[in-house]
């Protein structure tokens, strides 16, 4: 549950602080007249995104097994890509994000109602979109049936959103670039467990072989229905019997990604070269 917690978070936060940073511009430069083509872009989008994690959920129920696998499997993979990729964009944009929602915004005022709603759909709907995969990757991966790994999500979602608003108002301030760094890290570990996962599907469709060749097997030593078994498997999609396939391709995962992640601070701390002065919200 605390990885989907995580998810929720932090893709919530993303998504709204990119609101706020919307709003609080059209607001302080006299344009609230724009606020409502801009809610509009917003509403479209959350709307978007429900319905794409919907289509996901339930248009797959009527496939074979084997067809809902590999669909599966596929997406797990797909959304790993877009999670990953979204990591290292928002570490790598994370001070400029402010400046470059205000060229658009400046320039969507000059175009028109139109340009506003893009804008607004653009900028909040591709975080709704890569939410609603990675969610509905995650969920797969670590469910099994469970209301709990959705609650998690929810709860990650509400959270995030309560964060925007104390942002809006003024009345929080944290070091993003710092909490953008640490919530990556984490992320990147629960996208390694939604990757094995996802290859397991695969093997399970048939598409990739080896689905009898276990790595290990620690299932008497952490049962899967037990409290650490099940903890286990909500902050990192803990598998007792991962084949040799997933042992693989999440061990390279973890190790080249979390350490191209990480790089580039270790890299300023060995050099001696002092570090960008860290921007604050």
């Amino acid at each position: 549950m605390f990885g989907n917690y995580l998810i929720g978070l932090r893709e919530g936060l993303e998504a709204s602080l990119v609101v706020c940073i919307l709003v609080a511009y059209l607001v302080k430069t006299g344009n609230r007249a724009a606020l409502r083509p801009v809610w509009l872009g917003i509403a479209i989008a959350c709307g978007l995104s429900l319905a794409f994690g919907a289509l996901l959920e339930f248009g797959t129920q009527e496939l074979t097994f084997e067809a809902q696998e590999l669909l599966g499997g596929t997406l797990s993979i797909v959304s790993v890509g877009l999670v990953t990729w979204m990591v290292f964009w928002m570490k790598r944009t994370a001070r400029h994000l402010k400046a470059e929602l205000h060229g658009r915004l400046d320039s969507a005022l000059a175009i028109g109602t139109g340009a506003l709603v893009a804008t607004a759909f653009l900028a909040v709907g591709r975080e709704g979109l890569e939410t609603a995969l990675f969610v509905w990757a995650s969920v797969r991966a670590s469910g099994e049936g469970s209301s709990a790994p959705l609650i998690g999500v929810l709860l990650g979602i509400a959270t995030a959103v309560v964060l925007g608003w104390l942002f809006y108002r003024g009345a929080l301030k944290i070091n993003l670039a710092r909490f953008f760094t640490w919530t990556g890290g984490m992320l990147v570990i629960v996208a390694a467990g939604v990757l094995a996962y996802g290859v397991h599907d695969l093997q399970e469709a048939r598409f990739l072989g080896g689905l009898q060749d276990k790595a290990f097997d620690v299932s008497s030593a952490v049962p899967p229905d037990s409290w650490y078994g099940v903890l286990l498997k909500g902050v990192f999609n803990f598998q007792p019997d991962p084949t040799v396939h997933q042992l693989v391709v999440w061990s390279l995962y973890l190790a080249v990604v979390l350490t191209l992640f990480l790089l580039p601070a270790r890299l300023r701390g060995a050099t001696g070269t002092p570090a960008p002065a860290k921007s604050r919200t």
